[in-house]
């Protein structure tokens, strides 16, 4: 069993920046994939990015150049760093143990005009 919890959300201004950090109740971070995903109202589940066990990253089109993915293997946590937040990031944020079916509870982000 593996526990993802997620932390960091809240309220900001656009323009401004938030980290969020899913910690995992293993020593996993540093042998798995894993991803931040999110999903608005309305909207359906999408890729915000990614850190491949080899330390490589993805991410989502959207938010290039604005989030950073990393991981601290020795604290088991992984974390994005969002920067240059538009209203259009606003959405439940969800940590994901890749290729499996741990998720996180979510963290909501909310990013005003």
């Amino acid at each position: 069993q593996v526990q993802l919890v997620e932390s960091g959300g809240g309220l900001v201004q656009a323009g401004g920046s938030l980290r969020l950090s899913c910690a995992a109740s293993r020593y996993i971070v540093s042998f798995y994939s894993m991803g931040w995903y999110r999903q608005a109202p309305g909207k359906q589940r999408e890729l915000v990015a990614r850190i491949l066990s080899d330390g490589r990253t993805e991410y989502g089109d959207s938010v290039k150049g604005r989030f950073t993915m990393s991981r601290d293997n020795a604290k088991s946590t992984a974390y994005l760093q969002m920067n240059s937040l538009e209203p259009e990031d606003t959405a439940v944020y969800y940590c994901h143990l890749e290729t499996s079916t741990y998720w996180g509870q979510g963290t909501q982000v909310t990013v005003s005009a």
